[in-house]
């Protein structure tokens, strides 16, 4: 029985990495002409929209969205969700009511194929390096200003401890969400890790529960503050973690 369960394993992990591979590459001409020019982002974004929830559905998964506050679509906002899976990019796709830009680690740009795209559409950061760290500050900054949203998964990287609940949270959404005055909107991710986490041998088709939490404002703060919304966002996220965990074990 094992043995069969693995074999599962090595299917479904290989149909989840064609399915990124060859549906980008059907579509290279298009995404070659919407990804040479700013002005066609929204485009892009729209195409990446209906990638993301395509993945999502031939992988088995169906979105569970809870939400305590809606985007107002005139306003810009710095979105932020827990990271510990490759399909939480995916997720915050087909979530997403207005176009957004992530701000994204510099590894993922060797990827082939994809990460071409990703470095034409994404604001790109090597944490490794404090004057990439200062021009994604400033990137984003452009992005914001032209009314886009920013997505920023603010644990930077996914823990490698899979036992960890939610990793500590970087300065960098906090600072320019506060600079703009723009909202913060924390975003909890409950199941990805468990359906497809980075674990080869793991994972299952199944619901992935998202809860977009009340937004946290920032109008009136400054910078020396961020630490304190930063903390703010991470207790929120952390305890509905936790509770979703104990409620799980109550119910097992």
């Amino acid at each position: 029985m094992k043995i069969f369960k693995y074999i599962f394993y090595i299917f479904w992990r290989c149909w989840f990495y064609g399915w990124v591979l060859f549906s980008i590459i059907a579509i290279f001409p298009v995404l070659l002409v919407v990804t040479s020019s700013e002005k066609f982002y929204p485009t892009f974004f729209r195409i990446a929209q209906a990638w993301g929830r395509t993945l999502l559905f031939v992988m088995g998964f169906k979105i569970e969205l809870q939400k305590e506050e809606i985007q107002d679509d005139t306003k810009s906002y710095m979105l932020c969700p827990n990271h510990t899976s490759m399909i939480d990019v995916m997720v915050m796709l087909a979530l997403a009511k207005n176009p957004f830009v992530f701000v994204g680690k510099k590894e993922l740009t060797k990827i082939p194929i994809f990460g071409y795209f990703y470095k034409r559409t994404c604001i790109i950061v090597d944490r490794s390096n404090s004057r990439s760290r200062k021009a994604v500050f400033d990137e984003a900054r452009k992005k914001l200003c032209n009314g886009l949203d920013v997505c920023i998964f603010p644990e930077g990287l996914v823990p490698d401890d899979e036992s960890v609940v939610l990793s500590d949270f970087k300065n960098g959404a906090f600072r320019l969400a506060i600079e703009h005055q723009i909202p913060i909107v924390p975003i909890t991710m409950y199941d990805c890790k468990k359906r497809f986490s980075y674990t080869f041998f793991s994972g299952s088709p199944g619901k992935l529960r998202v809860k977009i939490h009340h937004f946290i404002k920032t109008e009136g703060l400054t910078v020396k503050e961020s630490a304190i919304v930063k903390n703010k966002t991470f207790d929120l996220i952390y305890n509905e973690l936790i509770s979703d965990v104990k409620k799980q074990l109550k119910n097992t």
